[in-house]
């Protein structure tokens, strides 16, 4: 029952190699671009949608801030995209994997810390013991500072597999149930197959929400340490 329930989360192979880097690359094949396509509405979308992410999450950087816009907005991109690309039937989604996450997560946090100690070392080191601790505290306050600090890469990598591992287990045993209740109970089966329906939906919602707020936490570290 374990191995068939979490099958789903294992990375794929072809050929005994892994595929995983194929399908990280895939949904960028998605997006149109003025190469391929003449501007129609699609890609019309596409830029007003850009428009308006870039435009909330970059309001409050300044000038060097904003010069990670692009980066910030081709996470939120591949992120949306490959989350969505997992609730197709017989997919993978890469989100589920922890180390996939950490490999996001650690450079973008690291590249924030690295350019908060190199343009503002006395704000950044200032944020690991603040104004007026008592004497007798400092020691412990560094600590607990330096910790939190450095834990802010696994908090989004956890954050981020939990919510879309969660969903898709959901969907998994529910499914399953769906099916088992089919040769019980038609209405019992039929309600079942209402909630898969509608647990779908909210994990489409999810898949984007955890994007969004995934690059919003990358773009506050950065905004603290620009």
């Amino acid at each position: 029952m374990n191995e068939n329930l979490f099958s789903s989360f294992s990375a794929p192979t072809m050929l005994g190699l892994p595929v995983v880097i194929l399908i990280v690359a895939f949904p960028a094949l998605l997006f149109p671009s003025t190469d391929r396509l003449i501007g129609n509405r699609l890609l019309t979308a596409q830029r007003w949608l850009l428009h308006l992410v870039s435009k909330q999450m970059l309001a409050t950087h300044n000038q060097k801030g904003r010069t990670w816009a692009l980066l910030l907005m081709s996470l939120i991109f591949f992120i949306a995209s490959t989350n969505l690309l997992g609730l197709l039937p017989h997919s993978f989604t890469p989100t589920t994997q922890l180390s996939t996450n950490l490999a996001l997560a650690i450079p973008l946090w690291a590249g924030t810390v690295i350019l908060g100690f190199r343009h503002k070392t006395k704000a950044s080191l200032a944020h690991f013991l603040p104004q007026g601790t008592p004497l007798p505290l400092i020691p412990m306050l560094v600590v607990i500072e330096t910790i939190s600090l450095l834990i802010q890469p696994m908090a989004l990598a956890v954050r981020l597999t939990a919510n879309i591992t969660a969903g898709h287990l959901l969907i998994h045993l529910i499914g399953a149930a769906t099916l088992a209740l089919m040769d019980i109970s038609i209405t019992t089966a039929s309600i079942t197959f209402i909630i898969l329906i509608l647990l779908t939906i909210l994990e489409f919602a999810v898949a984007l929400i955890q994007a969004y707020v995934f690059t919003l936490l990358v773009s506050l570290y950065l905004h603290d340490n620009t």
